[in-house]
């Protein structure tokens, strides 16, 4: 009776272990080269629009990586009220992520309606792409290369300049409302 519940665990573990492994080292194909500038990237949005980044020259971005299923997912709450408070200043871009402990597995339209249902997002969502790892997205390496940092986990936080030339990392601990951002954003 006992192997059975061993049996179970160890089907458990295994298939865990894939899932990590296809996310760590799957066969997505490479996202090519950094590109020279934000304004150069063109990305998909939640509901199937091409958004291009040139649209945003003259304007700071805070761009950040986001989960449904994650302890920091209240964030989003955070997220609005900036986004109210100071879309004048700045606009936010969220990217859905599965890196981190596959806590965002839903898909695009599941995660818009999520997002609007819990917390009424209204700044920009795109569609979910990878943040690190083999398959990092290209604009996720760019922001990388001017920062040297990564996300240290979801709702991790990149604010750029108006002119694109400066980025500045906030880790995911960093509640969106904080000081140090709001105090950036006014600069």
């Amino acid at each position: 009776m006992n192997y059975k519940i061993y049996l179970i665990a160890a089907i458990s573990i295994v298939m865990g272990l894939a899932a990590f492994l296809s996310n760590a080292f799957g066969s997505h194909e490479p996202t090519g080269s950094v590109a020279n500038s934000i304004y150069d990237f063109k990305l998909m949005s939640l509901d199937g629009r091409e958004i291009d980044f040139s649209q945003y020259k003259g304007k700071k971005l805070l761009i950040v990586n986001t989960a449904s299923k994650c302890g920091k997912t209240p964030q989003y709450e955070g997220l609005e009220k900036l986004h109210e408070l100071y879309k004048n200043k700045v606009t936010l871009l969220g990217f859905p992520a599965n890196n981190f402990l596959w806590q965002e597995p839903g898909s695009n339209a599941e995660i818009a309606e999520f997002c609007q249902r819990n917390y009424g997002v209204q700044f920009q969502m795109f569609e979910k792409i990878s943040v690190k790892g083999k398959d990092q997205h290209a604009l996720y390496q760019w922001l990388q290369s001017k920062t040297g940092e990564k996300p240290d986990w979801n709702f991790a936080k990149y604010l750029v300049n108006e002119d694109g030339t400066k980025v500045t990392f906030f880790n995911s601990s960093i509640q969106p409302l904080d000081k140090k951002i709001i105090d950036e954003i006014n600069r």
